[in-house]
């Protein structure tokens, strides 16, 4: 998933400001505990079956329960499924729901999940993550429109038994059915309402937390869900979650206690952060890549391999990492991260063991045998979302290319009209992070499929790559599995389709009354598992 995605273009101007605003803490009802949550940026959508921005699930993962969910160290554990069985091939999977109802008492059902499948595969809804879905059996069929929803490889037994059939073995569905693509909606408040049915006034949930109000630019609010199965458990009553686009104005509001938690801070103050409040900022190792992307498909410069491999080489990322981030992330050569599960490492791009000058000195000849040169230099644009990290980067990134000759000029957006606008390819390089939506070295690799869609932003493709990783999700042998797949990240970094850049690490600033925070790998912290101590 992306941090700081794509968000409302209406009121991406209104949030910056607003979001700003609110300098105190609001008032929390006598003998409640109340978590206010800096979340990064404005959320976008609550509808998880159009969300693609961490940010958004966040709030969503509060609000909506699946099959599956988080437990404190960001493990899958069963959710709205109380237990399940798998068949001996491993493509039948049969889950028994427990007894939980939706936020407005009506019971979850096995229908619930059947109709939302149905619905994220539906081409009228336009997810970008209907790929994962492509699971089920008939899936991408169903989103290509080729089949009815009928077909689908997920049926309600029962109320209270859901049977998903496969198109290939996945040991890992544990970890998909605890993503935003695999939660339930509520049939009954979607068929009424439609696409408002995310609005306040019409927001039903099966969660721990209950969608009591959404300003824009200020603050969502969500209340202890009486209805919850596991209420009894939950210890915060109330949680604002506020758009914290101003990193340093987060880490202030943190240190004047306007705020308990920011999903993020400006990397390169970890130190002053250290210094001035001691145990707030939390580091851990990520699941996650930060990267550039090229498009190709209206920038015919990009469609040169020697063009791609040029301005790849030309990046100093040793400097990006010790000098501007200074976190403790890591140089990418590779995209995958350490850490994946199942994965058998070595893919790198070929020329990650030269030293920079000899590399710098490849990047102007490549430049130059593309046709590029003093008299005719390689101009172009990357466009980035304006928080103070990515800003760095790219002003670093431009410095290293101006030394290999070309015109780079760094444009800045708003996180939402950047990742809109790579959506759409309105962009010539962009820079990106991608987070593990699950653990497994595919949610990283299935970006670049030919088939992915609107994320795969630098439209790359290679049969040999599809091919590879079609081989590795038909493969029962793990260790046979973990070759393919580390076979189809080498054939993607030869084309150097992207620009990996570090490896990313988690950065949160939590304060030291809340309890229950336990950091992990893929960074989920789900408020149910939190409390606040008093003072």
């Amino acid at each position: 998933m992306r941090r700081a995605g794509h968000l409302s273009l209406l009121f991406a101007v209104l949030a910056l400001s607003a979001c700003q605003k609110h300098t105190t803490r609001p008032d929390c009802p006598a003998g409640k505990v109340c978590l206010e949550y800096g979340n990064n940026s404005e959320v976008e959508t609550l509808d998880p079956q159009k969300s693609m921005l961490l940010d958004d699930s966040a709030v969503i993962s509060d609000l909506i329960i699946g099959l599956t969910t988080d437990g404190p160290d960001g493990e899958p554990i069963p959710g709205l499924a109380r237990s399940w069985e798998t068949s001996a091939d491993g493509l039948v999977w049969t889950f028994h729901l427990r007894d939980a109802v939706w936020s407005d008492g009506v019971h979850v059902t096995a229908d619930d999940f059947v109709y939302a499948y149905q619905r994220i595969l539906n081409p009228k809804t336009a997810s970008v993550y209907a790929y994962l879905v492509y699971i089920l059996k008939n899936g991408r069929a169903l989103n290509e429109g080729k089949v009815s929803p009928e077909a689908l490889g997920a049926k309600a037994l029962d109320d209270w038994t859901l049977q998903l059939t496969l198109e290939h073995p996945a040991p890992y569905l544990p970890e998909f059915t605890k993503h935003l693509s695999f939660f339930p909606i509520p049939k009954h408040v979607v068929e009424k309402w439609g696409e408002a049915w995310t609005q306040p006034p019409h927001f039903v949930g099966n969660g721990p937390f209950k969608l009591m109000s959404w300003s824009l630019g200020d603050h969502i609010e969500v209340d202890k869900s009486p209805t919850f199965y596991d209420a009894g458990r939950v210890c915060i009553d109330r949680v604002n979650y506020y758009p914290t686009n101003d990193s340093i104005m987060a880490e202030r509001r943190i240190r004047k206690g306007e705020l308990d938690i920011n999903t993020s801070f400006q990397s390169n103050r970890i130190d002053r952060i250290r210094s001035n409040m001691p145990g707030i900022a939390r580091t851990h190792i990520s699941l996650a890549t930060s990267y550039m992307s090229f498009n190709t498909r209206d920038m015919v410069a990009f469609r040169d391999i020697r063009v791609r491999r040029a301005l790849s080489e030309a990046i100093d990322r040793e400097f990006i990492t010790r000098k501007l981030m200074r976190a403790g992330q890591a140089p990418a050569y590779a995209f995958v991260p350490p850490g994946t599960a199942g994965y058998r490492y070595g893919a790198h791009v070929f020329w990650s063991g030269q030293t920079r000058a000899r590399r710098v000195a490849d990047a102007r000849r490549s430049l130059l045998q593309a046709g590029y040169g003093p008299d005719n230099p390689l101009t172009f644009q990357i466009k980035t979302s304006n928080n103070p990290d990515s800003i760095l980067i790219s002003q670093a990134v431009q410095a290293d290319w101006a030394e290999i000759g070309v015109n780079a000029k760094v444009i800045q957006n708003e996180s939402q009209i950047a990742f809109a606008a790579y959506r759409m390819r309105d962009f010539d390089v962009g820079i990106m992070n991608w987070y593990a939506d699950f653990n497994d070295a595919t949610t990283f690799l299935d970006l670049f499929k030919s088939d992915t869609g609107g994320q795969n932003y630098g439209d790359y493709k290679n049969p040999t790559y599809d091919a590879l990783l079609n081989a590795a999700d038909q493969e029962p042998d793990i260790e046979k599995r973990a070759d393919l797949l580390s076979q189809a990240e080498q054939v993607m970094l030869n084309d150097e389709a992207t620009i990996p850049l570090f490896f990313v690490v988690n950065r949160n600033l939590v304060a030291t009354k809340v309890t229950g925070w336990v950091d992990n790998a893929a960074n989920f912290h789900r408020a149910r598992w939190l409390c606040v101590k008093p003072g």
